[in-house]
């Protein structure tokens, strides 16, 4: 549906360099990056705003590159809403069909069903400063679909939103896609919204793209340490593996060893665990974890349900508060970090 090649723009202090995608019909698709990893850029070059200074935009098996913004058949939806202050609810909806000529009685029926489908009819005759923000984005995404468009672009649609508005936007928008049955390219830096919202996630770099994948290979199996960080892989280990036994990866990371599911045999490398796929309990445990490593709590940091374990091993574990009261947690107190082979992912350590 939508191919970038060897996409490459210089604005001089920054670049978007070699991107490379190919993002299927139908499909919802997240770029995830931290602040100025140039997503915004990349999601303004599809939509036509900029131009390439080399590289090819294909949409629907069209050739796009050199086409201007409204002869691309997008949709764009910003962050700040960009609605027009002077016109009304139902002005705002229907100036994109309108301006295209389309018949009054088509646009009438669309703008009429759009906003239905939206939760947005009461507000028909209500103009942009009399809205929330969450009313307000609503009318945005009703203005961005009526028009039909072959892609939705939506750049950071929820972050000034929230978390209440976000968590209830974000299911509409799933919703919206599915029953419209658009092609969506939706940039964020939020974590838990490109995971609820995605089929696949670009992760994005300095301008570059550095992973593709399914929200669970994006989150569980990061290529580098970097990524690892950025998407919340808080335990970071180096070692060494020393060889296999039944298929697992006996690694030596100093003053332990540790067992991990790792097609290497041989070789330093990076190993990276979640802090929520740690099992924190008070004795060694004998189950199906195979990796047990003594250590003691010197940080608690309440997250509201959620409780993060700093241990003066260097690992950080991720509990729950009730779980944290039923084992009677406190600074100062030694306990088992446990996990199993399977959690851990395992890369080479590059050489710098």
């Amino acid at each position: 549906m939508i191919e970038i090649k060897n996409l490459y723009k210089d604005w001089g202090a920054f670049s978007l360099k070699e991107i490379n995608l190919e993002i299927k019909r139908g499909e919802y698709f997240v770029i995830l990056g931290p602040t100025g990893a140039g997503k915004t850029l990349l999601l303004e070059m599809i939509a036509g705003f900029h131009s390439p200074d080399k590289g090819e935009i294909w949409i629907d098996g069209e050739d796009m590159t050199t086409y201007p913004p409204e002869e691309r058949n997008v949709g764009f939806i910003y962050q700040d809403y960009s609605l027009f202050p002077h016109l009304n609810v139902i002005g705002n909806i229907r100036f994109g069909p309108e301006l295209k000529g389309i018949f009054k009685e088509d646009i009438e029926r669309e703008s009429n069903e759009i906003m239905r489908l939206l939760g947005i009819s009461h507000l028909s005759h209500r103009y942009p400063n009399t809205l929330s923000g969450g009313e307000q984005q609503k009318v945005a995404i009703a203005r961005a679909i009526i028009t039909r468009p072959s892609v939705l672009l939506l750049d950071e649609p929820l972050s000034a939103l929230d978390r209440r508005t976000q968590d209830l936007l974000r299911e509409e928008l799933k919703w919206v896609h599915q029953i419209e049955e658009l092609t969506s390219v939706h940039v964020t830096h939020d974590q838990t919204e490109a995971m609820i919202l995605a089929d696949r996630i670009a992760v994005m770099m300095d301008g570059r793209i550095v992973q593709v994948g399914a929200p669970h290979d994006i989150f569980n199996k990061p290529l580098n340490e970097d990524i690892a960080s950025f998407v919340g892989v808080e335990n970071i280990l180096e070692g060494e593996i020393k060889g296999k036994r039944d298929g697992i990866a006996i690694i030596d990371v100093g003053d332990i060893e540790l067992n991990a599911v790792s097609d290497y045999g041989e070789g330093e490398v990076k190993i990276f665990v979640r802090p929520e796929d740690i099992l924190i309990s008070k004795k060694m445990q004998e189950s199906s974890a195979r990796n047990s490593i003594r250590g003691k709590i010197i940080e608690m940091t309440n997250f509201g349900v959620v409780i993060h374990l700093q241990l003066d091993n260097g690992l950080i574990a991720s509990v729950t508060k009730l779980s944290a009261e039923d084992l009677k947690l406190r600074i100062g107190e030694e306990v088992y970090a446990s996990f199993k082979a399977t959690s851990m992912h395992v890369v080479k350590k590059r050489r710098l």
